[in-house]
């Protein structure tokens, strides 16, 4: 057996150390967003001013909520992910990593909706981000699955129900995005009340099921 084989059969087994470079990307990926709310010019000296200034940077508010509960829920659902391994390999490390690497993507993606929140083009550049980070979730439970890397103890239906939220919340996230072609605030209002589902996880009726 070649050293390169070899090697492939002893790296990435750790899944601690996936989990603490996560939160390690997250952490970081969080405290990024914050930068990007400025307080309003300090030459303003009236109490209209002041408020005229922050109606004015309330859309760059209601991003930044928005994408830390993007941030939230992703971080959530990766931890979930992991938690159900029994094992890990080198495929599934790297699978990992594709998926910090759209993490560190959201503070730019977010910083270009809140610049230019009218414009669509930017909107979906951040819904394509949401999009990948979706996509390599689902890839990494599916790998997980076929490669024999899930706990046998893992709960019943608990393969079925994580691909069902994934393909649930990306559809809807997909429906949110197709709204800018009405208007990007209806757009991004509808993503955010499918972040407060996916975040606070209603008990009311079909709500509490997604």
């Amino acid at each position: 057996m070649s050293r390169h084989v070899q090697y492939n059969r002893i790296a990435g087994k750790n899944l601690d150390r996936v989990a603490a470079l996560s939160d390690g990307v997250f952490a970081v990926a969080m405290t990024l967003l914050v930068l990007d709310l400025r307080t309003p010019a300090a030459t303003l000296h009236h109490e209209h001013d002041l408020a005229v200034a922050l109606i004015h940077i309330a859309p760059n508010v209601l991003v930044y909520f928005l994408s830390f509960m993007t941030l939230g829920i992703f971080w959530v659902g990766q931890q979930t992910q992991l938690d159900q391994l029994r094992a890990s390999d080198r495929n599934m490390s790297w699978i990992h990593l594709g998926f910090l690497c759209a993490v560190t993507l959201v503070p730019f993606s977010t910083a270009l909706v809140a610049q230019f929140i009218a414009l669509r083009l930017a909107l979906l550049i951040y819904w394509a981000n949401i999009l990948v980070l979706g996509a390599i979730l689902f890839a990494s439970w599916h790998y997980a699955q076929c490669g024999a890397l899930l706990r046998d103890d893992m709960p019943e239906n608990t393969d079925r129900w994580m691909k069902r939220r994934i393909i649930v919340a990306q559809s809807l996230y997909a429906f949110g995005a197709a709204l800018c072609v009405v208007n990007n605030y209806w757009s991004l209002g509808f993503i955010v009340l499918v972040q407060l589902n996916f975040a606070i996880a209603p008990r009311i009726g079909a709500l509490g099921r997604l």
